[in-house]
């Protein structure tokens, strides 16, 4: 329960911050008529936007499992940080038109004073926040957070792209500095997008994360051998805020049900306190005798199915 109040009040001062940062790029922007600054003031807009929806997303996901979702509601946070990332991109090209309109037309900046203390003022608040918000996701295991933080640390990328922009035409008196460092920052910020998205596809088809399989494979080959036992068809799946991992146990054809189950228990609290993340371990009992028999047919078509 103190996660989940945790979690939601990061992402109540996420979107308070938000709507502050709009207001203060808007003013530099009215005040500048910058292309780096729009861009900056428009990836506040979907900021906003992305933070109410994720605050949405969070709400959802820890909802308790029910008859149409017996495995919860967490795999929201994936679709969470693809429409993130998605919006992001949005914002990287409305950027990279305002940028190529404002050079062609040979657009000058103004105020550039001013507007270079609004938008530092922006890069303090946003750099709080977002390491606020990495660290508390990370912490708690959420996805949804993690992905907010890294969108407020690409608002501080953008509000660096327009102090450096306007700080060369104010150095130089060029001012398409100020327009190539809005195609700079939207370069940046497009592959911020594409990591979420990424990040948001993978969670949706179940990618396997290398680094899990070989940290669960060490600790089964670890606590089966204390036993005597063999493994097999690891398989595990990232639910956003839960792994959940399946895992064959072979046993010898003469031991009692319940000595089984015992010592099958007791690799699964080691495997799961081995791991750093959350992981929900199942594991299926099987004879080492009749294993080869019973499941020939079934491992020879199953792609996943790995002998240990």
């Amino acid at each position: 329960m103190s996660n989940t109040s945790d979690a939601t009040r990061a992402m109540r001062l996420s979107l308070a911050v938000g709507f502050l940062m709009l207001v203060l790029k808007m003013g530099a922007y009215v005040l500048t008529g910058s292309a780096a600054i729009l861009g900056d003031a428009a990836e506040s807009v979907v900021h906003v936007a992305a933070v109410m929806f994720a605050t949405f997303s969070l709400g959802v996901l820890h909802k308790p499992a029910d008859a149409d979702h017996p495995y919860g509601h967490s795999k929201i946070a994936f679709f969470s940080a693809g429409i993130e990332g998605g919006l992001i991109i949005l914002a990287a090209l409305f950027i990279i038109y305002e940028s190529v309109r404002r050079l062609l037309l040979h657009l000058p900046p103004a105020n550039l004073d001013q507007g270079l203390a609004l938008t530092a003022l922006t890069i303090v608040i946003n750099a709080v926040l977002g390491a606020y918000l990495i660290r508390t996701g990370k912490k708690q295991g959420s996805l949804i957070l993690e992905s907010n933080g890294k969108h407020v640390f690409t608002d501080v990328w953008t509000s660096l792209g327009a102090i450096v922009g306007l700080g060369l035409v104010a150095l130089t008196g060029w001012h398409s500095w100020d327009s190539i460092c809005g195609l700079l920052m939207a370069a940046n910020i497009i592959w911020t997008g594409y990591g979420l998205m990424r990040q948001s596809v993978g969670g949706l088809m179940d990618t396997a994360d290398p680094k899990l399989n070989t940290i669960l494979d060490a600790a089964l080959r670890r606590e089966t051998e204390k036993h005597g036992l063999q493994f097999h068809a690891l398989r595990h799946r990232d639910a956003g805020e839960m792994h959940y991992v399946e895992v064959h146990l072979l046993f010898a054809d003469d031991i009692m049900l319940r000595d089984a189950h015992r010592i099958a228990t007791q690799i699964e609290t080691a495997v799961q306190n081995s791991v750093a993340n959350p992981v929900l371990i199942t594991t299926h009992l099987e004879c080492q005798g009749d294993h080869d028999e019973l499941h020939q047919h079934g491992e020879a078509s199953d792609p996943h199915s790995i002998r240990a």
